[in-house]
């Protein structure tokens, strides 16, 4: 079998460094040059001539930065004569832009999808995409993963009797109420508006949250302005309490100040897909990474994803009955 050689770039060295000890390999060096014209420059400093090459680089602010050293460095890869390149690419910062929802304005989705496989990325192993369909935007495979079952094994070990998932809109119902089911609570979800990128509303609660304790789930949290919304109408039924779990904990502006000092969050689990603030040290952080590098070996040893997901994912659940012809 082909040796295994992964590559990080400088968004997220520690989760590369962290996958590869769950996966009993070194990561490779590399070196990013910025010139005086602020062209970047990438070089890989290991041999990968006809090795199964995994370049590790979440998209995270300053993302244009991050993404155009992804790209060169799948560029240098195939120039390298790698036998496969696979991105590893725990968040996908462009799967908000999905759909042309306004007059005159890009599909940033797939468009990067197809820089990418442009520059010649095979596969692509990400986590959590904000919509499913942006899976249609790659022509190559791709393997989507979920932090789902991590973060429940957060919350598997509290007392539950008075607990609910609650979404921060209806979009992410169905994942809020997997999450509920391998939990074993119910489940409720806002209805939101979005009205500008830092600024929603959220115009009422669908589902029982009255004396309840709620554990608010969403797949990214960037400013924090649906969470203190949602607080805000979940105090209103009645609800006072709630910790908050998301996969990508992006945290940017004031997020961190709004949510660290809301008088309603008890506390705020996250996964590390993405660099954890350094300024907030009470932030519970799940790590990822073991599931990257189980998804990396599987691949390398052409065995099955999704099988990880069984019960899980709901990408992967059980085939629905056809109907008779």
């Amino acid at each position: 079998m082909r040796d295994i050689v992964v590559f990080s770039g400088s968004a997220h060295r520690d989760l590369a460094e962290d996958v590869c000890s769950a996966l009993g390999v070194p990561l490779s060096p590399s070196d990013c040059i910025r010139f005086s014209n602020d062209c970047l420059q990438v070089q890989l400093l290991a041999n990968c001539r006809q090795r199964d090459v995994y370049i590790v680089q979440p998209l995270v602010p300053p993302t244009q930065d991050h993404l155009m050293e992804l790209l060169l460095m799948i560029d240098a890869a195939r120039g390298a004569s790698a036998a496969s390149i696979t991105v590893v690419m725990p968040h996908y910062a462009y799967a908000r832009s999905d759909k042309k929802d306004a007059s005159r304005i890009s599909i940033g989705g797939r468009l990067v999808a197809d820089m990418l496989v442009t520059a010649g990325a095979q596969r692509v192993v990400t986590m959590t995409l904000h919509a499913p369909q942006v899976h249609g935007f790659f022509t190559v495979p791709v393997d989507h993963l979920t932090a789902i079952g991590e973060l429940a094994e957060h919350y598997r070990g509290q007392d539950l009797a008075d607990a609910v998932v609650v979404s921060p809109d209806l979009g992410n119902a169905k994942t809020a109420s997997l999450f509920a089911r391998l939990l074993g609570v119910p489940v409720a979800a806002g209805s939101k508006q979005r009205k500008a990128d830092d600024k929603v509303v959220i115009d009422a609660i669908v589902g029982d949250v009255a004396g309840k304790r709620a554990i608010v789930l969403d797949d990214e949290i960037a400013t924090g302005g649906s969470i203190v919304e949602l607080m805000d109408k979940l105090e209103e039924q009645g609800c006072a309490q709630a910790s908050v779990a998301c996969t990508h904990g992006l945290f940017t502006g004031k997020a961190v100040e709004r949510l660290r000092n809301h008088p309603s969050i008890t506390e705020v689990v996250t996964t590390d897909t993405v660099p954890a603030p350094h300024d907030w040290p009470e932030l519970v952080v799940r790590s990822v990474a073991p599931l990257f590098a189980e998804a990396i070996a599987r691949i390398h040893a052409g065995e099955s994803v999704s099988s990880l997901f069984d019960g899980v994912d709901p990408a992967h659940a059980p085939p629905q009955p056809k109907l008779p012809l």
